[in-house]
């Protein structure tokens, strides 16, 4: 009886593991899928519902958890409470990754919400007149992305080793004497009535109505290769088959179309090599 028991418990344990194995999140083999948890912020929700569906069909399960600020993404994934995010700027990534020692890399380009100057008055900047006011966002990394903006639109000349962090006294160049006038850039949009033109966030440019592709004066393009969003992952995970599937899916045109239609052109679709943003 005793030996009854003991291989009725021990067949118990192989079924029990056998069935433990089954629940696994990682493919183990065909029919099984792999559930890959990727962090974003609410307004990024609708462009990756089509992605999962793509990638239901590969036996990747994506499920997504939102943030509702811009720390949290990054230490959630380091801690492990998500495998994927995809939500930030390279060039916040790589502050925030330095600044908190965080052992994350990118593994994906996605897209650039572009920072435009915009104007009631002039659809050109070279018509503005020499002594104009122009609004720029007040904060620091809002005011260096604005700067450059504005320098390769040839309004403005910048040192040679600027490094991104605005101050008004970092203008090199200013051949018509613009008076630059910082705000917060969630008022950009409110002052171009009392200046000639005013540098608007691609988010704050939406919220007050505008199409920044087809309403601004000058825009980024996919050249302003610090504020391409990225797809971020743990470093010693970066290489995993589920994550370069899900990059290769999100990196298609059916899906840059998607988020062309879903945010009405306000975001592009930008997939460049990872060496084109310094990695």
């Amino acid at each position: 009886m005793k030996k009854k028991i003991i291989l009725f418990i021990a067949l118990l344990a192989t079924v029990g593991a056998a069935l433990a194995g089954c629940g696994s999140t990682e493919a183990q083999g065909e029919g099984e899928t792999t559930t890959v948890k990727i962090g974003l912020n609410g307004s990024g929700v609708p462009l990756w519902e089509p992605i999962k569906e793509k990638a239901a069909e590969e036996g990747i399960e994506i499920e997504l958890v939102e943030f509702s600020d811009y720390v949290r993404p990054n230490l959630a994934l380091a801690d492990g409470d998500i495998d994927l995010n995809a939500f930030q700027t390279v060039s916040y990534f790589d502050s925030f990754i330095e600044e908190h020692d965080l052992d994350l890399e990118p593994i994906g380009t996605t897209l650039i919400a572009p920072m435009g100057v915009y104007s009631e008055e002039y659809d050109n900047l070279e018509n503005i007149p020499e002594g104009s006011t122009i609004a720029i966002p007040k904060e620091a990394t809002n005011m260096g992305r604005a700067l450059l903006l504005l320098e390769k639109s040839g309004l403005i000349g910048l040192p040679d080793d600027f490094d991104g962090n605005g101050s008004l006294d970092k203008i090199k160049e200013n051949p018509k004497n613009i008076e630059f006038t910082p705000v917060v850039a969630a008022q950009t949009p409110r002052v171009l009535p009392d200046v000639a033109a005013s540098v608007i966030n691609n988010g704050v440019a939406v919220e007050a109505g505008f199409v920044p592709v087809d309403d601004a004066v000058f825009i980024e393009g996919d050249t302003a290769t610090p504020y391409i969003n990225i797809i971020a992952a743990r470093a010693d995970e970066a290489d995993k088959e589920a994550y370069q599937k899900i990059v290769e899916i999100y990196q298609t045109e059916e899906i840059a179309e998607h988020i062309r239609e879903t945010y009405n052109d306000s975001l592009i679709p930008t997939f460049v090599p990872l060496e084109k943003i310094g990695w």
